[in-house]
């Protein structure tokens, strides 16, 4: 390749590339960040001290990068966030106890905590929506994909979760920004609660399901819309389409539509 033309390519991406303003090392600093979060929450041999203090540096080092206003940094978040934390790990406790007491295949706690996808994809959930709910960008989205990636499970880090929470399996769970959910829910996987539909100027609308508590929702369940409601107390089979609201202690199913073939030789 001749040098002018190396040049030209060059110049090339330069041009597209300064459309952009994207600092890819946000992303790899925020599942460090995340780790670390785990470690020092839920790990016995991590000092709680010595996380902290670690926690708090890799804090500040992430909002220097996703924060642009001097007057209002964001790296002041660290504090109000911090004192959120034994809250939430109490909430967490309290969702793998649910979970234990709920699915016969769990044998103890700590194969809660370590193997369970669906506590995972609720931890990051948890202390996602804290950092959200402080207002600092990106971070909170960044993490909520930590979660996705590993365990194929999509919670928006803007939904609103009460506690405790239990996701089954959890592959292939979606749930939207705008989605409310009550205490004492459980879901199992490839259910989605999501929008009708998708559109930039609903941005700020409500676009996605409420889930009343004691809620059991299974396998491949679709709920959808802003307006739908599920009541307290229903059970969600699995495959349910639902796009309208259903009344507390509902039983709603899927009817399947089998067809035997006659033709024997399959032709």
């Amino acid at each position: 390749m001749s040098i002018t033309l190396k040049q030209d390519i060059i110049r090339k991406i330069e041009a597209e590339k300064a459309k952009v303003s994207n600092v890819y090392q946000i992303k790899s600093k925020t599942v460090k960040f995340t780790e670390q979060l785990f470690l020092t929450l839920f790990d016995k041999e991590t000092d709680v001290t010595s996380g902290m203090d670690e926690l708090e540096l890799q804090f500040k080092v992430l909002a220097d990068l996703v924060c642009f206003k001097e007057e209002d940094p964001c790296r002041e978040i660290w504090t109000d966030f911090m004192k959120k934390l034994p809250d939430i790990l109490q909430k967490l406790n309290k969702d793998a106890c649910f979970i234990k007491e709920n699915d016969p295949a769990a044998h103890s706690i700590d194969e809660v905590y370590l193997a369970y996808p669906g506590f995972y994809a609720i931890a990051i959930y948890r202390l996602s929506h804290a950092l959200l709910e402080f207002g600092l960008p990106i971070v909170p989205r960044l993490m909520s994909e930590c979660a996705h990636t590993s365990t194929g499970t999509d919670i928006n880090p803007g939904a609103k979760i009460g506690n405790p929470f239990f996701i089954d399996h959890a592959t292939g769970v979606v749930i939207g920004e705008t989605c409310e959910i009550e205490d004492c829910v459980k879901i199992y996987q490839g259910v989605t609660l999501g929008a009708l539909l998708v559109e930039k100027t609903l941005k700020y609308k409500k676009r996605h399901p409420t889930i009343k508590s004691n809620v059991t929702i299974y396998a491949n369940a679709t709920i959808l819309g802003g307006e739908t409601v599920i009541g307290e107390g229903s059970i969600i089979g699995g495959n349910v389409w639902l796009t309208k609201s259903v009344p507390s202690n509902s039983f709603v199913t899927h009817k399947p539509m089998v067809k035997i073939n006659q033709n024997k030789n399959h032709e």
